[in-house]
C-alpha cells in the first residue's frame, strides 16, 4: 500500500499553460506538474522567489491526474498595458505599472485560452527525498497561505478541494477516489461519460501495474526558474480507460 494526497480541481475557468511562443498563450486540457506544484507551493505559503523552497517542493513530490471533463476552450484576445521590466528596482503592484510614465507604457496583445467546465482529480506522492509530509500538504490545501486558482490570477478556485490522505495499493486506485458531487445532475451537467483520461510520471506501468495502451509525450511544464520561467521537459504517460463504479 502506498500513501497519497487526491483532491478535486473543478473549473468553471481554468488555464494549464503550455509552451507559449509569441502572441500565443495555449492550454493543455489538464493540469501538469508546474500546475500542481504551484497550487502546493501557494497554499504552503512559498513565495515565487525563494527558489530553494520551490526546488525542494519539486524534489519532494509526484503527481498523477485523472482527467474527467476536458472542458470546453475560450479564447480571450487580450490587450493590457504594461512598461518595460527594471531589474534592478522592479514594479511590485499592477498599480505600480500604470503609474509609470506614459512613454514607458507598452500595450501587449495576446491571444489566450481556457478550459470552461472541466474536472479533475489529482494525485501526490511524496519521493525519498521529501521534506514535507502528506497530511501537512493536506492541511495547506484546507487552510492556504496564499490564493489558490487555476493556471491564471482570472481562475480562481469554484470549490473546495476536498483534499484526503488516503492508502492504496496502485495510482489507479488512488485517482478512482470517490467524492460528493458538486453539482446537481453532475454527469449531465458537465457531460461526463464513462471514459476518464489518466496522466502519471515514473513508468509506464507506474498508473496500475500494466502498460498496455499506453502513450508517453514529452511535455514541458518541469519547472526549472521561475524567475526566469524556464521550464524543462519530463516523461508523461497517458492512457484513455473506462471508469469504474467507485471512480464516477
Amino acid at each position: 500500500m502506498t500513501d497519497y494526497l487526491v483532491f478535486r480541481l473543478y473549473a468553471p475557468l481554468a488555464s494549464w499553460g503550455e509552451a507559449a511562443v509569441g502572441e500565443t498563450r495555449p492550454t493543455a486540457t489538464h493540469p501538469g506538474r508546474s500546475a500542481i506544484l504551484g497550487l502546493l507551493g501557494a497554499a504552503l505559503g512559498i513565495r515565487r522567489d525563494d527558489a530553494d523552497a520551490l526546488a525542494a517542493l519539486a524534489r519532494s513530490v509526484r503527481i498523477g491526474v485523472k482527467q474527467r471533463a476536458a472542458g470546453v476552450l475560450m479564447r480571450d484576445y487580450h490587450t493590457t498595458q504594461a512598461p518595460a521590466t527594471r531589474p534592478k528596482n522592479p514594479y511590485r503592484t499592477r498599480r505600480d505599472e500604470l503609474n509609470a510614465p506614459r512613454k514607458q507604457l507598452n500595450t501587449i496583445l495576446s491571444s489566450r485560452d481556457y478550459r470552461c467546465d472541466g474536472l479533475w482529480i489529482a494525485a501526490v506522492w511524496l519521493t525519498p527525498d521529501a521534506t514535507y509530509t502528506l497530511d501537512a500538504l493536506r492541511k495547506a490545501l484546507a487552510r492556504p497561505h496564499f490564493m489558490l486558482y487555476l493556471g491564471r490570477k482570472a481562475c480562481p478556485l469554484a470549490a473546495p478541494l476536498a483534499a484526503q490522505c488516503v492508502q492504496a495499493p496502485q495510482l489507479r486506485a488512488a485517482l478512482d477516489t470517490e467524492f460528493e458531487p458538486l453539482l446537481s445532475h453532475e454527469h449531465r451537467t458537465l457531460d461526463l461519460d464513462n471514459n476518464a483520461l489518466y496522466c502519471w510520471e515514473g513508468s509506464p506501468q507506474g498508473l496500475d501495474g500494466d502498460a498496455h495502451g499506453v502513450e508517453s509525450n514529452d511535455v514541458w511544464d518541469e519547472p526549472i526558474s521561475r524567475r526566469r520561467w524556464q521550464f524543462g521537459t519530463r516523461a508523461e504517460f497517458r492512457r484513455l480507460d473506462r471508469v469504474s463504479e467507485a471512480g464516477r
